[in-house]
Parts: C-alpha cells; sequence; structure tokens
C-alpha cells in the first residue's frame, strides 16, 4: 500500500468515520479504523458491530492494500499535523504504517485487515430518498426524546414509518413523545416500518449538517439493516427488533386550554425556573391565565425548592379557553422548546393531570407530548 492524500481530507475522513469506533468492547479490532485502497481513492471504516461508517477520501494510489490501524492514535496524530500532503506507506511484512507530512513522520502498528468485521452489503429492499435539510430538521425534533436506558430496547430508537411520499418519525421515553412528518423526495413502493437506533440518527443529523445532496435510504428486505448514502459516506446501521408503542393514541384529542406564546421568551423563562427546580425534582409549574377586563392574557412559569428558594416568570400569551394549571419536568421542556426555529409555540392542556401538547405555531407536522408532574397546588 503505497499512497498520498491532504491532511485537511484524510483528518476530516477520520473524524467522521471515528463516530462509530467502539469503545468499550470485547473485539479489539473494533477500536481500529480499517485504511484501505479503493479504485482511485482511499476508504475509512470504523464499526462498533451495530453501526459501521464509511468514508472516502481522494487519494493518489500507488500500490494497493489494507490494513486497520488503532482509531484514537491515527486520529490523533494527523489531526496535529501541518495542512500539507502526506505520504502513507505500508509495510505488508511488519504491518506498520508509515506516515510522513512535511518534517513528521511515524510509523503505527496495525492488525491485519482479514480480521476486521466485514460490512453488511445492501443492495436490494425499499429505497428511497430524502432532502438534507427536511431530515435534519426531522432528526434533531425526534432525536433527544428516545430512551437512553436499555429496559425496554425498542424505546432506545426511533419509529420510521415510511408511507407513499412521506416519513414518519417518532420517538418516546415513557415521559414524553415526539412525532415529526416529512416529504420522501423519492416515493416508496410499500409501506415500511423499522426502528433505527437513536445513536445511528444521532450520527446522520451530525452528518447532515455540512450535506446539501439528498439521503438515500434502503431497508433491506429482511427488516434487520439500513444504508444511508451521502455523498463519499456510507451508514450502515442494524435495526431494533421489536414491535413500538401505538404512540396516536397518546396524543390527546381534546384540549380545554390553548396558550400560544414566543418560543424564546418560553425557553428563557422555564430555563431561569429550572435552576430553582434542580433540587424540587426538575418541577417547573406553569399558571396559563386567560385575558380579562383588569389584563391581558398570561403565562406564569415558576419553581420552588425549599431549600434554595423560589422563582416566577411572567410571559404574554394569547389564550383560548380557561385558566390552567400544569407542571412539568423543565428538562423536558427546555429540550423541546431548544429544538423549534418558528418564533411562537402553541401549548394545548386538559387538565393538571392530563398530558400537555406542544405544536410549533404555523407548522402542522410536529406533535410534542409531554407527561404531567403530580404537584400540590
Amino acid at each position: 500500500m503505497k499512497l498520498s492524500c491532504l491532511q485537511e481530507n484524510l483528518n476530516k475522513g477520520l473524524s467522521i468515520v471515528s463516530r462509530a469506533v467502539a469503545t468499550r468492547t470485547t473485539l479489539p479490532i473494533t477500536s481500529n479504523i480499517l485504511l484501505a485502497t479503493d479504485q482511485s481513492r482511499l476508504r475509512l471504516t470504523a464499526t462498533n458491530l451495530e453501526m459501521a461508517i464509511t468514508c472516502w477520501v481522494g487519494a493518489k494510489i500507488e500500490e494497493e492494500g489494507e490494513i486497520t490501524i488503532p482509531a484514537r492514535l491515527l486520529s490523533e496524530f494527523v489531526g496535529s499535523l501541518p495542512n500539507d500532503k502526506i505520504d502513507i506507506s505500508l509495510s505488508p511484512r511488519t504491518k506498520t504504517l508509515e506516515l510522513k507530512c512535511a518534517r513528521f513522520e511515524a510509523r503505527i502498528s496495525g492488525l491485519d485487515a482479514k480480521d476486521f468485521p466485514p460490512i453488511p452489503k445492501i443492495e436490494e429492499g425499499v429505497t428511497t430518498t430524502v432532502e438534507a435539510e427536511a431530515f435534519r430538521q426531522g432528526t434533531s425534533r425526534v432525536v433527544f426524546a428516545a430512551a437512553t436506558e436499555e429496559s425496554r430496547p425498542v424505546l432506545t430508537g426511533i419509529d420510521a414509518l415510511f408511507d407513499g411520499d412521506s416519513l414518519t418519525l417518532a420517538a418516546a421515553d415513557g415521559f414524553r413523545l415526539a412525532v415529526y412528518k416529512l416529504p420522501l423526495a423519492t416515493p416508496v413502493s410499500q409501506q415500511t416500518e423499522v426502528i433505527i437506533p437513536g445513536r445511528t440518527l444521532s450520527e446522520l443529523g451530525r452528518l447532515m449538517a455540512d450535506q446539501e445532496e439528498a439521503l438515500e435510504i434502503t431497508v433491506n428486505p429482511g427488516k434487520s439493516q439500513a444504508l444511508f448514502r451521502l455523498n463519499n459516506v456510507e451508514v450502515v446501521s442494524q435495526l431494533i427488533q421489536g414491535t413500538f408503542p401505538n404512540y396516536s393514541q397518546l396524543i390527546p384529542q381534546s384540549k380545554n386550554t390553548r396558550m400560544v406564546v414566543n418560543v424564546a421568551d418560553f425557553l428563557r423563562a422555564t430555563r431561569t425556573a429550572s435552576i430553582f427546580a434542580r433540587d424540587g425534582s426538575g418541577i417547573v409549574r406553569l399558571v396559563i391565565t386567560p385575558g380579562a377586563e383588569l389584563g391581558p392574557a398570561k403565562l406564569t412559569v415558576s419553581a420552588r425548592s425549599e431549600e434554595i428558594g423560589d422563582d416566577v416568570g411572567e410571559i404574554d400569551a394569547t389564550v383560548e379557553g380557561e385558566e390552567a394549571k400544569i407542571a412539568f419536568n423543565g428538562k423536558y421542556l427546555t429540550d423541546v422548546l431548544s429544538v423549534l426555529d418558528e418564533a411562537q409555540v402553541a401549548l394545548e392542556t386538559t387538565n393538571p393531570s392530563s398530558p400537555g401538547v406542544l405544536r410549533p405555531v404555523g407548522t402542522d407536522n410536529y406533535t410534542h407530548v409531554i407527561m404531567p408532574m403530580f404537584v400540590q397546588w
């Protein structure tokens, strides 16, 4: 193996695939990155056995070859080099990779590429494409609501329903539910529902940040794996097996009060209250007051802790319906308000013990449900 490439390109490629390197593993080679020549490019691959990321980097190839190198060592070394050409050569006998850049050079011992786990090839199944910005926005609005603990594995994933020319993403952790609907650029031939691991979707959202081309998605016929193809990057992920809860019945169909407020004001008031809510189980109390002759409609956001003290914030609101009181975990409110880029958000409530529903004003493709906390008023 003998090739040369630019430090900037190799560094970027390593930072992309490093996200899939196994951190705690019983298979040591998954702590390595596979480097292989692929026609006139250098292919970088990393896997943690649940997800694999492959990235292609432009290179001048003189001799073919492949090797696996410790990911962290390689990434840190390449990242510290000047922005110049890197010459890479492999000694097949000693399995040592030699890197030269400007006046720096290093030799790194590797492991045989034949021992690297094979990356599944997904060439048939249900295929579609989706615009990068639509997918990135959809991902950012649901992924944080997935469960992090493994007690119910299906809840650590995001339910993805491909139906005609739309994709519905849903995540729930037992305390909240996020549902986002986005258009597909290419309609699917048959309705398909799969559960994508939350971590895979997080990584895709991150990769889409500087992506302009559409994302191509292929789900294999057995619905056990999915391929996500971007420009010069491919992500192959295992899918979570099981049945996602029927979340449509968790969304309240009626309401007694609907309030509309400015997102930035609501977020500020919630963050301020959350400082005082830390010692009080994270409880943030909301009191919605309709307008009357004595004053305009308002939302009062408060929190109190026996040891520290309390705080109250007021913001202007538009209210339809009766006065309402409800309490939420402040973190859940902050999480959802932080991902909204609309100016206003509506909160719909029925009573203090029923879930609250948040919807951005001006769009009808996002619904966020939060379970209330029971408090003494």
